[in-house]
């Protein structure tokens, strides 16, 4: 039998020395990348039939209100803001080798932007901007939510049968004009033949997915401007590897969260290197 462990240990002391945080929003990503990393080495270090990994995430234990002379709640003190899907395969702490404190995290389906993720957003810079450094919109493959946008795209008479359900048609309805948009840049690139493709269904819905992260990225960093050197970040979590993936623009680097695009030109050329990553023309191919 494999065995993974992942073990949160403390210090029980009065003086124990409390988690250091980041310093900055690059030394957030670097952090946060880091523990992807760790977290899909983690399964892959298994090898043979039976084994065992150990992962050991340190715990401060002023975040858990453990120190003997601690009085009240702890304090809230997250470095990064994470707004992630409501999908349960997604583990957001685990997969950022995070523990309790860490990150604030929102969760909502297909990780959309609507007035209840600003508002919790806008929390999070209001009353705990000293420690907040970065927030990551965190897409994942086959994602439920973009994934029915997708078939809505691909046969729009099925939007009438989410007619008496109208939140699942304003979810789908901020993710349509990201389906569309991805699907034109898909034709243009490939041709119009292409949605004749075995792997064209799924493969417009990894770059929806993608494309729909650095897009709320970009926005939320127009929305928050910067706040106290706050910075944004997209990325995709990939079920089947456990990986963060995320194409960018003048690097051949896929692995680990990045920033969004910031102009208009730079969303063209974002989507030109989305297309070309081995991970879509895959997909194309399968």
């Amino acid at each position: 039998m494999k065995r993974v462990e992942v073990v949160y240990a403390y210090e029980h002391d009065d003086r124990a020395s409390s988690r250091e945080r980041p310093e900055d929003s690059e030394a957030a990503r670097r952090r946060m990348d880091d523990g992807s990393q760790a977290f899909a080495a983690l399964f892959s270090s298994l090898d043979g039939e039976t084994g065992t990994a150990r992962r050991e995430i340190h715990v401060d234990p002023r975040d858990l209100g453990l120190l003997r002379d601690h009085v009240g709640s702890p304090e809230q003190r997250p470095y990064a803001v994470v707004l992630g899907c409501s999908d349960a395969r997604v583990p957001i702490e685990l997969i950022f080798n995070e523990g309790p404190n860490d990150l604030f995290v929102i969760r909502v389906a297909g990780n959309t932007l609507g007035e209840d993720v600003f508002a919790s957003l806008n929390y999070a810079l209001e009353h705990l901007g000293e420690s907040l450094k970065l927030v990551v919109v965190l897409g994942h493959s086959g994602c439920g939510a973009v994934t029915a946008a997708v078939d809505v795209f691909l046969n729009p008479a099925s939007y009438l049968s989410f007619a008496s359900k109208h939140a699942v048609r304003r979810l789908l309805d901020r993710l349509q004009v990201i389906v569309q948009a991805s699907a034109a840049r898909i034709e243009a690139t490939f041709g119009p033949g292409v949605r004749s493709r075995p792997g064209y269904r799924a493969a417009l819905i990894e770059v929806a997915v993608i494309t729909n992260a650095a897009v709320s990225a970009n926005t939320i960093q127009r929305e928050i401007g910067g706040a106290d050197g706050v910075q944004t970040a997209y990325g995709v979590y990939v079920l089947s590897d456990r990986m963060v993936w995320a194409p960018r623009c003048g690097s051949d680097q896929v692995l680990g969260l990045a920033s969004p695009p910031t102009t208009a030109q730079g969303f063209v050329e974002f989507s030109d290197v989305v297309l070309g990553s081995e991970r879509v023309t895959g997909l194309l191919a399968s």
